[in-house]
């Protein structure tokens, strides 16, 4: 891992930005059964992962507050959250798991619409096949969010970006957000196709993209800055700084790096822009998005 002179360790602050917001973060009790996405290649990720566990850190990084981002795809994921929120303030908001697909789905969605800490859904896209994203009873649940004001999460692959476009121009009132920038291929750097597509989503302009999750699209602990910096001027281009928010996707990153270096490399690149550039992707985006405040 190239440790660059601007980073030192994960007790150090970084990057200042007010009211900093980090809309992608993962809370779980670990069970084998429950999140059996983590691998024997992840055992690093085999073990509680609370919100006493990150506060420290987020402090030392001038992080505000969290997105609660759904690991497991069930209601009680869901539940789990919002509990959580109940006792550690630093939980903002809550991205929740719902069965999108249910034909009952508008009652699940008045229901979970006493919770104002739930602000949006999100679902393992990026483990379903192509034509999960033209599923008349999925693109139904869809159509039912804009009248509760919900947002929703997109994660995909690369891959899938194209039948992403034809999924969100059916649906120009609803609030998207690409998660992990679409998981381009830093480890095997190529960059011309997802290039391509991700500028062309960027089009909609209903969808905003969290620079996340970059860290595990590239060789675990053996990437330097240098290797991101072609995909963040993509996404920069394309979304622009009004569309973008900085997510850390922690614990999952530890995989690849510690919180403070990606904090770090995103405010390196950033360091030209101009404050309200960088306070719009450290916090104000995201705020705007979820209806934070």
């Amino acid at each position: 891992m190239n440790e660059d002179s601007f980073w030192t360790n994960e007790e150090e602050p970084t990057h200042e930005t007010a009211d900093a917001i980090d809309s992608h973060v993962h809370f779980w009790d670990y069970e084998k059964t429950r999140y059996s996405w983590i691998t024997t290649k992840m055992k690093e990720l085999q073990k509680d992962y609370l919100p006493q566990h990150l506060e420290h850190t987020l402090k030392r990084n001038k992080i505000e507050g969290v997105v609660a981002v759904q690991a497991d795809q069930t209601e009680v994921e869901t539940l789990f959250l919002m509990e959580l929120s109940k006792t550690h303030s630093i939980i903002k908001g809550v991205v929740g798991w719902v069965d999108l697909a249910d034909q009952n789905i508008n009652s699940r969605l008045q229901y979970f619409s006493q919770f104002p800490i739930i602000k949006g859904w999100r679902h393992f896209i990026q483990s379903e096949d192509e034509s999960f994203l033209s599923d008349a009873a999925f693109l139904n649940g869809i159509s039912s969010l804009s009248a509760f004001g919900y947002t929703f999460d997109l994660l995909i692959q690369s891959t899938q970006l194209k039948s992403t476009i034809n999924f969100v121009q059916q649906f120009p009132g609803q609030r998207f957000v690409i998660n992990h920038c679409a998981k381009p291929n830093i480890k095997g750097k190529e960059l011309d196709d997802w290039k391509i597509m991700i500028s062309e989503l960027a089009k909609y302009p209903n969808v905003y993209c969290k620079v996340s999750g970059l860290f595990t699209e590239a060789h675990w602990k053996k990437w330097s800055a240098a290797d991101f910096y072609p995909y963040l001027d993509v996404v920069f281009k394309s979304f622009g700084t009004g569309r973008l928010m900085y997510g850390s996707d922690w614990p999952v990153m530890l995989l690849s790096g510690m919180y403070v270096q990606w904090k770090s490399l995103l405010g390196k690149y950033m360091e030209h822009f101009s404050k309200e550039d960088v306070h719009k992707v450290f916090g104000a985006n995201a705020r705007h998005f979820y209806g934070l405040d």
